[in-house]
């Protein structure tokens, strides 16, 4: 399992690192600061566009749960939010530290 969250945690940490420079480049470009949301972003990944993504995940859960929050949560920047998942993944997946000072042959 921590083999898996420090995989993924990597994974996300790249993907958020080179979102932010996207995001950076587009900003540039525009003469704006502009993110791109995590619904958009998911929305890129699913047919129908974010419409569509909130539409089905808002389909299978709960309607006092979706509006509050998960709905705030989707308009969170997508390289912001994937980066602090990852880092959180792979805190949670390192490696025990050694302990200092003990004998390792007792």
């Amino acid at each position: 399992m921590k083999f898996l969250a420090r995989s993924l945690g990597l994974l996300l940490v790249a993907a958020g690192f080179i979102g932010l420079v996207i995001d950076g480049t587009r900003s540039i470009v525009n003469h704006t600061v502009s993110f791109i949301s995590v619904s958009g972003a998911a929305g890129a990944l699913f047919p129908g566009g974010p419409t569509g993504f909130e539409g089905q995940v808002a389909a299978r859960t709960y309607p006092w749960l979706w509006d509050p929050f998960v709905s705030q949560l989707l308009q969170l920047p997508a390289s912001v939010t994937g980066f602090l998942i990852g880092a959180l993944l792979l805190w949670l997946g390192q490696k025990p530290l050694e302990p200092i000072g003990y004998f390792a042959g007792r």
